[in-house]
């Protein structure tokens, strides 16, 4: 298959108007996905959204997506969080380990909320602590029968899928 004029007209004109690299190789017929890709690279034609990233909402400064950090955010000191931290050796067993103020100030100590089946942290801090792949081991353990209300399933879900 070689490209001519015309095919390389259809092409952009496709390109243009939005089309996926399948959908214009199908139309131009003889030619792959990855060779449209790569002829539309070629003749810069790539400065585009994608066509699949076309359905997401825009991206504005109200709805633009927070970048998550490998490492948990800071914990929300107790007058931020309206919680006194419980110490470390009053924590039982399935209660939250999150860490709530400075460890080198006297209120320093742990959330102690309900934790989530097989996670050290309740609901809320799990959302915080984790990456958005983990994400889907909170919901399965919320799912798995954690004491969780609808809200907070609909929220975590929310987050899950964007």
């Amino acid at each position: 298959m070689s490209w001519t004029d015309e095919r390389v007209a259809l092409l952009k004109r496709l390109w243009c108007e939005g089309k996926t690299a399948a959908e214009i190789a199908k139309e131009l017929g003889d030619v792959s996905r990855n060779a449209v890709i790569g002829k539309a690279h070629r003749l810069k034609l790539s400065n585009r959204v994608s066509p699949i990233q076309q359905n997401k909402k825009p991206v504005t400064p109200a709805n633009k997506p927070q970048v998550q950090a490998a490492v948990p955010k800071t914990p929300k000191t107790p007058a931020q969080d309206n919680r006194q931290g419980i110490p470390l050796i009053d924590l039982k067993p399935h209660e939250c380990r999150w860490p709530i103020g400075d460890p080198k100030e006297a209120g320093f100590g742990f959330c102690s909320g309900a934790a989530l089946v097989g996670l050290p942290y309740c609901s809320e801090h799990a959302k915080l602590a984790y990456q958005a792949a983990t994400r889907n081991r909170i919901l399965k353990s919320e799912e798995a029968g954690a004491d969780v209300t609808s809200e907070e399933l609909a929220a975590a879900r929310k987050v899950v899928n964007g």
